[in-house]
């Protein structure tokens, strides 16, 4: 089986297959209609570097060592072995197109090219123009700005980046066709990462009298100050600057507020509409009977709930991603001769439903990555970690999640209530760990991404099905080490009566079980 492994910079799960009744998302819905989809799936840290080295290796970032942007974890901390390096060493040709690992300093400036990769990684040329000034104002001047329709024919080079990754991984679909060798292809998508720049036809999907504030756009009142995000990163951006917003906590005015979440949407339709033509593309070459189709995204990114943007936070609104796999033969039935899996669907017409192929609410991670798509191609599944893991090469922290694919709930219950090993059973299935860090206890200008000398710090998050337990306890980042005999703050969060997170009750609840839990799973 060929593995086509599509990750989404920034991309919450706000998509029709996961039950969102404002996006236009036909493409990766009919994905999802073929594939098993995972409704409770989280990141490790909700930051692109440390969440992408993360997945691609299956360590955690505490294994990794990268919190920040600024070290290779093959110098810092040990010189693991990543899941396309993994495919290669197997026979296949690995293949990246866009942002699939982060750029700079912690890919080695090379996209961890040639450990990873068979062929250097292609990087759109436009990718340079990101955040130059190209946003048209009413006053007809070029801005940098947050929020950002174009017009595609006055953009540099007269296209935009996702799209010349799509070109770029059908032209490499079209030559493994032709080589018959089998594949790993890495796509990663930009959109919908901040600036919000996506071709203005897809603002007309999304009239600004639709769209509605963020159901908590306040602070919550017993949110403790070390968890709350500035969303910095946002400030610098021309259109917001000029709103003279107060720092840490804003707010930003309603009217804005809708615009960002109507432009947040238009790229999700715009990315929907890349992903389609890729997917539209593997009919072509008649691969789609023998191709894997992973698709994720690295964290998600909050519009306005408890008055936070971007991600940056240990909450679902920031840690929480879709999931989906469609494994022919398994998740759907092959397709015959001459008809296709994956028609283009156009997202101005098209307005017909898909329904999930198969569904799971088990609470899952995307460290678990590497060995589930290693278990799904049949290539044997790396070992389980040791304790100690920083001089092993090839292991993971994360065990496949295969066996959830075809198990009812119910079924997955019971395996759960007669598990004889507690901790694993606690560990493996119902719980997702994320981990944020912080130079303070207050919000700071360097708050939302602190550098690793900076990091005073560290919140540990438990997501389970029931709950989100969080505690910020003292870090020294000079030896990696958390002290959790000092816990600055807590958080703990009920999903059954409090789903969107805003009513914290750790302070007055006996929170002690879930704090040794949570030292169970890291002295493990």
């Amino acid at each position: 089986m060929n593995v086509l492994f599509i990750v989404v910079d920034d991309l919450r799960p706000v998509l029709g297959c996961y039950g969102d009744k404002l996006v236009k998302s036909p493409n990766i819905d009919q994905l999802a209609s073929h594939s098993v989809v995972f409704s409770n799936a989280y990141a490790q840290q909700a930051v692109c570097a440390p969440s992408r080295v993360s997945f691609l290796t299956g360590r955690r970032p505490d294994s990794t060592r990268l919190y920040d942007f600024y070290s290779y974890w093959r110098v810092h901390a040990g010189n693991y072995s990543t899941m396309p390096q993994y495919f290669k060493e197997n026979g296949y040709v690995t293949l990246s197109v866009g942002k699939v690992f982060h750029p700079g300093v912690s890919s080695n400036y090379s996209d961890d090219y040639p450990h990873s990769w068979s062929v250097p990684p292609f990087h759109p040329s436009t990718e340079k123009y990101e955040n130059d000034k190209t946003c048209r104002g009413k006053d007809g001047k070029l801005y940098a700005n947050l929020v950002c329709p174009v017009d595609v024919t006055e953009m540099p080079s007269g296209t935009l980046p996702d799209i010349q990754s799509t070109e770029e991984a059908i032209r490499l679909m079209n030559v493994m066709k032709t080589s018959k060798q089998k594949f790993f292809l890495a796509v990663g998508y930009h959109k919908p990462h901040i600036p919000l720049r996506y071709p203005q036809e897809f603002l007309k999907l999304y009239p600004l009298e639709n769209i509605t504030l963020a159901p908590d756009p306040w602070v919550p009142e017993k949110l403790p100050s070390v968890a709350y995000n500035p969303w910095v990163d946002i400030r610098q951006r021309d259109d917001v600057k000029a709103l003279n917003v107060s720092f840490p906590y804003g707010p930003l005015p309603d009217n804005f507020q809708r615009q960002i979440r109507q432009s947040y949407y238009a790229a999700v339709s715009y990315l929907d509409t890349q992903v389609g033509q890729l997917l539209n593309a593997l009919d072509d070459v008649g691969l789609s009977n023998s191709t894997i189709v992973v698709f994720t995204a690295d964290h998600g990114w909050s519009l306005g709930e408890h008055g936070e943007w971007a991600k940056y936070s240990n909450f679902d609104v920031a840690t929480r991603v879709p999931l989906m796999f469609y494994v022919p033969g398994m998740t759907t039935s092959p397709v015959s001769q001459g008809e296709r899996m994956f028609p283009y669907l156009d997202p101005f017409s098209h307005i017909l439903g898909f329904v999930p192929q198969g569904q799971s609410k088990k609470v899952v991670e995307l460290v678990s990555l590497f060995s589930t798509v290693a278990e799904l191609a049949g290539l044997q599944v790396p070992p389980v970690c040791p304790e100690t893991s920083f001089h092993v090469a090839l292991c993971t922290e994360g065990s496949s999640i295969v066996r959830y694919f075809n198990a009812s709930e119910e079924k997955v219950k019971e395996e759960k209530d007669r598990c004889d090993d507690t901790f694993r059973c606690f560990n493996e299935e119902t719980v997702a760990f994320s981990q944020y860090p912080r130079p303070a206890d207050t919000p700071q200008w360097n708050s939302d991404k602190p550098k690793l000398k900076d990091i005073r710090i560290m919140g540990y998050s438990m997501r389970t099905i029931d709950y989100r337990c969080t505690v910020w306890v003292r870090f020294n980042p000079n030896n990696f080490s958390a002290d959790f005999e000092d816990v600055h703050a807590g958080e703990l969060y009920m999903v059954e009566t409090d789903p969107n997170q805003d009513y914290n009750i750790y302070n007055n609840t006996s929170h002690a079980c879930f704090l040794k839990k949570i030292l169970g799973f890291l002295k493990h």
